[in-house]
């Protein structure tokens, strides 16, 4: 294993590596699945099962999947393919890496959808349009502007081509630069948030809310989708952190690193959860607001506190480049491939890319409103993707990076690569080989229940 670079580039430091792996995990997940999800699933008890997911399962399957990424240099799936040559197996294992491009291909098109609505509500916050207004209001608005094809087409577009632009300039110039100032800042803008629900919502409600288990709340669904979360938040399974992992620089503790980044990604999870429910509680409002929470409930808060219309402006602009943080890593595997693989410029494998996802996502974007009695197997386009990639997909990925590290990867080759203490290196060894695998395959067992029930079978 010789290669010590990658031929798209390098980050200049570990801690452009921890700000790009960050930004690819810290974003819409975190401020608008998060929430919402919490809320579906009754509060406490959903959380508590996250937050395990990310120390036993997330974390260790992280540091595998960067281990894999700096080990071939390469995209996903040219790198599980040499990665199985040189140990001598089926070069059937770099179907995993097609399997992550997929994943996050599906993502992609539906959360570029979902970012153009961040981008909308900066112009709306920018013009006033949430101050003094009620709930029912922004509710209303809210409702008018999904309701909207063209209007959401336009911002979809809008958001893919910022997309481009940044994974077009290349590594360094593209992806590093676009993380430096925006995830601190992010990080600021919450913890200020959160200061303002503690003083003006009810924040010993919301306190309870998520922090008291109800497992008659939870469910199996709701294992489920706390697994998938885990998946969602921190990147894992869809190529993203495999790619990202091949830019690092051999000298650098993936295990160290790892820990700070899916820490990181949980505080804010954490955050977006204490500042949005002590407002839902306030406003007279029930939890269960679905995949519109943080645009129907964040714009109350902007539209009563001092300073709300440039705070609220503020807020979306960072939420835009949040967004666009994690957007730009699910771009990046499939480009890498191309330009390996096609010989194509970066520049014409970013537009192609682009253009694919974004033809994927008008389907989304019209199962919110003219094609709103579209089912397949009674999800529309957008549910459906959603609830394949991160229920199904994501946990697949997840359990085969496991069983590929942990079980097909030479104990030399995992162990030169992490560089951890022996009794570190057990842990991780055992939690990617046993707990890891047994857990995933058992929430996956528990999708296809969920697929039956809607009618796949």
């Amino acid at each position: 294993m010789a290669v010590t670079t990658s031929i798209h580039g390098m980050w200049s430091s570990r801690l452009a590596f921890i700000l790009a792996a960050t930004g690819s995990a810290v974003g819409l997940g975190n401020v608008w699945r998060f929430p919402y999800t919490t809320g579906e699933y009754g509060g406490g008890a959903f959380v508590l099962v996250y937050l395990l997911c990310v120390a036993g399962i997330g974390i260790p399957i992280m540091m595998a999947e960067v281990m894999l990424g700096r080990r071939g240099r390469q995209s996903p799936i040219n790198t599980m393919r040499m990665l199985a040559k040189a140990e001598g197996r089926h070069p059937a294992w770099q179907l995993l890496g097609w399997m992550g491009i997929v994943a996050g291909f599906l993502i992609l098109s539906f959360y570029s959808v979902v970012a153009g609505w961040t981008l909308a509500y900066v112009f709306r916050a920018a013009g006033g349009a949430f101050t003094g207004a009620s709930a029912e209001s922004i509710a209303a608005q809210f409702g008018t502007f999904i309701g909207d094809p063209e209007r959401l087409l336009a911002w979809h577009t809008i958001f893919m081509v910022m997309c481009v632009l940044v994974v077009a300039r290349g590594v360094a110039s593209g992806l590093e630069r676009s993380v430096r100032v925006l995830m601190p800042a992010l990080f600021v803008l919450l913890f200020i948030l959160v200061a303002y629900s503690a003083t003006n919502g009810y924040f010993a409600q919301a306190l309870e809310y998520m922090f008291r288990p109800d497992f008659s709340k939870l469910g199996t669904a709701g294992v489920l989708s706390a697994m998938g979360q885990a998946f969602f938040s921190l990147s894992l399974g869809m190529g993203a952190i495999m790619i990202y992992g091949s830019y690092l620089s051999s000298q650098a503790s993936i295990g160290r690193n790892v820990v700070i980044i899916a820490g990181m990604d949980t505080l804010v999870a954490i955050l977006a959860g204490l500042a949005i429910f002590p407002i839902v509680f306030a406003s007279g409002l029930t939890p269960q607001l679905g995949s519109g929470m943080v645009f129907k409930v964040l714009p109350i808060a902007f539209g009563q506190m001092a300073f709300g219309q440039v705070f609220g402006t503020l807020f979306f602009v960072l939420l835009v480049f949040a967004a666009w943080t994690s957007a730009i890593s699910l771009l990046e595997p499939v480009v890498a491939w191309l330009v390996e693989n096609r010989g194509f410029s970066r520049v014409r494998a970013s537009v192609l890319a682009g253009i694919a996802a974004w033809l994927l996502g008008i389907l989304s974007l019209l199962s919110l409103n003219v094609w709103s009695g579209v089912t397949v197997f009674g999800l529309g386009f957008m549910d459906l993707f959603e609830f394949v990639a991160a229920n199904v997909l994501l946990p697949l990925g997840g359990l085969l990076i496991a069983v590929f590290a942990g079980w097909v990867l030479s104990r030399a080759a995992s162990t030169d690569e992490l560089d951890t203490g022996r009794k570190a290196y057990a842990i991780w060894r055992f939690l990617v080989r046993y707990l890891a695998p047994v857990a995933v395959a058992v929430v996956l067992a528990s999708a296809v229940g969920l697929l039956k029930a809607l009618g796949l079978e």
